[in-house]
């Protein structure tokens, strides 16, 4: 099933957050972690996901070229011409919420992590909706293991948007799929 948390949790969830969700809700049985054996990866669960967002007018990567990805910027050089961007798999103008969607390497290979700091430093990012699986299943040895993955970012969040010396800048959505 899929299942969402905002941060920070002394916050109501945006308005826009459950047709947000629902466009994951609208895949689930290609797209559940919980129920496929083998999940898929981040660029299919977006070519999946792309039509319902673009509906709910998301810009979307659509490719690998240059000119089909998506990016927000980071530094300004001479004559406000943008000299550092960071690559994005959707980015909604008007609620300024960059998404990502993470699959296998989301825990284990910290994508998760490099998500939450590359977005404190986009320029016009409000939210940071970040999907990653409920669990990523894998084999080790031949034996067959599930990494929590939204579990364990959900405790990640929980513990940075609760300190009381670090504060991120935007509001925070996890979506697991």
């Amino acid at each position: 099933m899929v299942s969402y948390q905002t941060f920070p949790l002394t916050e109501s969830p945006p308005s826009f957050v459950s047709s947000l969700v629902q466009v994951f809700r609208d895949h689930e049985a290609s797209i559940s972690t919980a129920r496929l054996e083998k999940g898929l990866k981040s660029d299919q669960l977006l070519d999946e996901l792309k039509p319902g967002l673009l509906k709910l007018g998301f810009l979307v990567e659509k490719g690998k070229k240059k000119e089909e990805k998506i990016t927000r910027p980071v530094l300004f050089g001479e004559n406000g011409k943008a000299i550092v961007n960071f690559e994005i798999d959707a980015y909604h103008p008007d609620w300024q919420l960059v998404l990502e969607i993470e699959a296998a390497r989301a825990w284990m290979g910290n994508a998760v992590h490099r998500d939450i700091v590359r977005a404190c430093v986009m320029v016009g990012v409000k939210y940071l909706a970040l999907a990653v699986p409920l669990g990523y299943h894998y084999s080790r040895a031949n034996v067959r293991t599930t990494s929590p993955n939204y579990t364990k970012t959900n405790d990640l969040l929980r513990v940075l948007y609760n300190q009381n010396g670090f504060q991120l800048p935007y509001r925070a959505i996890l979506i697991g799929y």
